[in-house]
């Protein structure tokens, strides 16, 4: 039996044990690149890549839009000593929350018929949602409808108010939860367009991620914090709708789900298909879009948007995937190309290659 101090004689080594994956035993398989498989696998992948592109263009051109830029639209309510409309951005900017919200209206045309399901967005350009302090900034256990004091450190320093009262929702994202609100008429049908809030949000996001206290929302809220810019208290997003109230108001879901690009556009409503006059979608012809201004992006040198958009099999307008599938099938066909001319004029014939020996001596 071998005693404690013979083990402790025994020299340490670093050596790696004998196994065949720390001895690289492994059995393993090295393709050997040939011209006989390299050009047909360019080929075959400029074949298959430049139709499917093709489709995705196809299918992308098929979706309509119209986007309206409403960044400095001229104020109805609001007027400069002149008698003179103001933008709204410089109401705001001076009056970061008016007692009258101001208003805008700009009138637009469809150049035609926008059929099928229509959705309205609104875009933001210059917004970094991606920036790592913005995206950490949230409580995923207060969204689950669990209120506690002990929150997340990554809501500061958006997590009191200065009376010390738990802010809810805390966090930057909830903060800068984007708060226009846009209306559409139509001036031929001489109506309203009808929107619905709800549907706008991922089912999971929803039903999973987003949860609200049991009880009646007013009382179980009561007595927390608002978020430093909303005017509104997280109860009162949507008092006509119960179900999208609180947490799980889908303009919030989409919001808190942050964008990857500084220049983005999130879902905002859907037209409702089902009133009279809207069943088969937009016509072509004069509307207004009815703002009520209250979102800042001038400190940041930021421009808003509203879209109008169709969709398609494939869902949006989004020509980028096809056109990368057709670039890389040309410049696939372009390589199989220009290696097959070097193959040809370049390689030794299989009759010479079969008399090479060690002692055949080198030629150009």
């Amino acid at each position: 039996m071998t005693s404690i101090s013979e083990l402790n004689s025994i020299p340490k080594t670093k050596k790696p044990s004998d196994s065949a994956f720390k001895q690289q035993r492994l059995p393993a398989w090295q393709p050997i690149l040939t011209a006989g498989t390299v050009l047909p696998t360019f080929f075959v992948i400029g074949v298959a890549f430049i139709p499917v592109g093709i489709g995705l263009l196809y299918f992308s051109d098929q979706v309509k839009e119209c986007i309206i830029d409403y960044t400095d639209c001229n104020s109805s309510n609001y007027y400069d000593p002149n008698g003179l409309p103001m933008k709204c951005a410089d109401v705001i900017a001076k009056t970061p929350k008016p007692s009258v919200p101001c208003k805008c209206d700009i009138e637009f045309t469809l150049p035609s018929d926008f059929n099928g399901k229509i959705y309205m967005y609104y875009g933001l350009t210059n917004f970094y949602q991606n920036h790592r302090r913005y995206v950490k900034s949230r409580d995923d256990n207060q969204l689950l409808g669990k209120l506690s004091p002990d929150i997340s450190a990554d809501c500061e320093p958006f997590a009191f108010d200065a009376n010390n009262t738990l802010i809810v929702p805390c966090g930057a994202i909830a903060n800068s939860l984007f708060s226009d609100e846009l209306e559409l008429h139509s001036k031929r049908h001489n109506l309203k367009v009808p929107l619905l809030k709800t549907g706008i949000a991922w089912p999971s996001d929803k039903n999973i991620k987003f949860r609200n206290p049991e009880g009646n929302l007013t009382e179980v809220f009561k007595g927390y914090a608002k978020p430093k810019n909303w005017t509104k208290f997280i109860y009162q997003l949507d008092l006509q709708d119960e179900s999208n109230n609180g947490f799980q108001n889908e303009d919030l879901i989409v919001w808190m789900r942050t964008a990857a690009l500084p220049t983005f556009r999130k879902l905002y409503r859907r037209v409702n298909h089902k009133e009279n006059g809207f069943a088969e979608g937009l016509l072509a012809g004069q509307y207004i879009l009815n703002v009520t201004y209250s979102y800042p992006v001038s400190a940041f040198d930021g421009k808003k948007r509203m879209i109008l958009s169709t969709t398609s099999l494939l869902g949006g307008k989004n020509p980028f995937l096809g056109i990368a599938y057709i670039v890389v099938g040309c410049i696939c066909l372009l390589l199989g190309i220009t290696l097959l001319i070097i193959h040809i004029k370049c390689s030794k014939s299989a009759t010479g290659m079969i008399h090479v020996s060690p002692t055949t001596p080198y030629q150009e």
